[in-house]
């Protein structure tokens, strides 16, 4: 009988195990598919107060559920990662990977308020359970801006242009 030195045995046995893990490699974030738009502005649906009150697509979905937060006064006029300066008073926010200039409906789980955002800085940064930084003006529509932070659901409603 032929015996297996140990060495051998432990390079097939980390073998089988890499192969199970799937190579140590991490499931990928959500993805985000932006659809074909004729207009950079929102569609139909928001009043004018800014408040819409439809956010989830045909069969009820979300794109992303999580928390937002808000950024305001302190950051307005300095540059956002598009290059764009901050406007508190603007339907803006920050997402972490949607492309500048996307649509989205933030809705407020809790009440159902919704906003539609124009996207044009990166973050929120530290805490993967925030999914968006609105701007103040979003915030105050949404009624968050004293709690500071609310559960929301985001659905992409157009693309960047």
């Amino acid at each position: 009988m032929q015996t297996i030195a140990p060495s051998t045995v432990l390079a097939i046995l980390a073998a089988a195990a890499l192969a199970a893990s799937g190579c140590g490699r991490a499931s990928p974030g959500p993805r985000f598919s932006a659809p074909a738009v004729t207009s950079a502005a929102p569609s139909g649906g928001a009043g004018l107060d800014g408040l819409v009150r439809s956010s989830k697509d045909a069969q009820g979905k979300a794109d992303q559920v999580g928390l937002a937060t808000w950024y305001g006064e302190a950051f307005s006029g300095k540059k956002t990662a598009s290059g764009e300066a901050f406007d508190p008073s603007a339907m803006t926010a920050a997402h972490r990977k949607l492309p500048f200039g996307t649509w989205v409906e933030v809705r407020r789980v809790d009440t159902g308020g919704v906003v539609r955002v124009r996207v044009t800085d990166r973050g929120p940064w530290g805490d993967d359970r925030k999914i968006i930084d609105l701007s103040r003006a979003a915030a105050d529509k949404l009624g968050i801006v004293n709690m500071g932070v609310a559960k929301v659901e985001l659905r992409v409603v157009s693309g960047a242009q």
